[in-house]
C-alpha cells in the first residue's frame, strides 16, 4: 500500500475530506497536488505541509473547465515530471445549503451539481490519462457516495451525480485497463464533519451510528486507508469496483 514518492493529485483537496486525504497521503510519502478553486485554503495547506518537510504543491483548478483541468495536468508534469494517481474528490455537498424535495430543486442547482460532481470527474480523468497511458501506469480513485446504495431522500441531484460517478468508473475502467490504468470508486457513508453538520440535524448522527455494524460516527480519517490502497501498486488487479466505506450500514 506504499505511495512513497508517488505523485498524487487530489481535486477538492483544500478542505474537508479532501484536506484530510491530502494530509494522509503526504504523511505517507506521496508528493501531493492540491487541485482546488479555494486558492487561499489550498495555498495555506500546501505551505503548512511543506513547512513540515512534505513535497506538496497547490494548483488552482476548476474541474468543470476543460482548459483548467488540462492546465492542472501540465503544471503537475512540469513540476514533478509525472502523474501516478488522481483522486477525484471535488464535489458540491455542503454548498447544497439544505435538503430539498426532488420536485423543488432549482434547475440551475441540479445542473451545477451534475457539472462539478460528475462532469468534473470525467474532465480531470481525461486530462491526466495521456500521461498515465504513456507510462502504462495510473491509478484513478473516484469519491462516490453511499447515498447511491441507501437511497437517501432529499438529495436527488447529489445522489444522481454520485450514481453517475459509479457508472463512469465502470465504463472508463473497461477502456483503460489495457493501458495499465485502474479506475475505482469509494463510496463513503455519512461523515461527521462540518459539511454534513451543515446539512443534517445533530440528532441524525447518533441514529446513523447505531445502525452501523461498527456502531460509531464516521470521521474523514476512515477513508484514508482505502484511498491510499487504491492509489498504490497493491491495487493493480482491481478495477471498475466501488468500495463502500460506511462502517457496515449498507452492503454491496
Amino acid at each position: 500500500m506504499s505511495v512513497d514518492g508517488s505523485v498524487v493529485i487530489v481535486t477538492g483537496g483544500a478542505r474537508g475530506i479532501g484536506a484530510s486525504l491530502t494530509r494522509h497521503l503526504a504523511h505517507n510519502g506521496a508528493r501531493v497536488v492540491i487541485a482546488d478553486v479555494l486558492t487561499g485554503e489550498g495555498a495555506a495547506l500546501a505551505d503548512e505541509l511543506r513547512s513540515s518537510g512534505h513535497d506538496v504543491m497547490f494548483q488552482f483548478t476548476d474541474v468543470v473547465d476543460p482548459v483548467s483541468t488540462k492546465d492542472l495536468a501540465g503544471a503537475v508534469v512540469d513540476h514533478f515530471g509525472t502523474i501516478d494517481a488522481l483522486v477525484n474528490n471535488a464535489a458540491i455537498y455542503e454548498g447544497l445549503g439544505e435538503k430539498k424535495h426532488f420536485s423543488e430543486i432549482p434547475v440551475a442547482e441540479w445542473d451545477r451539481v451534475m457539472a462539478v460532481n460528475t462532469k468534473g470527474v470525467w474532465l480531470a480523468t481525461t486530462a491526466v490519462f495521456p500521461v498515465m497511458k504513456q507510462r502504462n501506469f495510473g491509478r484513478v480513485v473516484n469519491i462516490a457516495s453511499a447515498t447511491v446504495h441507501a437511497g437517501v431522500p432529499f438529495f436527488a441531484h447529489y445522489t444522481a451525480s454520485k450514481g453517475a460517478v459509479i457508472a463512469l468508473t465502470r465504463s472508463i475502467a473497461r477502456e483503460v485497463g489495457c493501458d495499465g490504468v485502474t479506475v475505482n470508486a469509494i463510496a463513503p457513508g455519512l461523515v461527521d464533519n462540518e459539511a454534513s453538520v451543515a446539512l443534517n440535524d445533530d440528532s441524525y448522527f447518533p441514529i446513523v451510528a447505531r445502525q452501523r455494524a461498527v456502531p460509531r460516527n464516521m470521521v474523514p480519517a476512515d477513508l484514508a486507508g482505502s484511498v491510499r490502497f487504491f492509489c498504490s501498486a497493491a491495487s493493480g488487479f482491481i478495477t471498475g469496483q466501488t468500495l463502500v466505506v460506511d462502517g457496515g450500514l449498507v452492503f454491496s
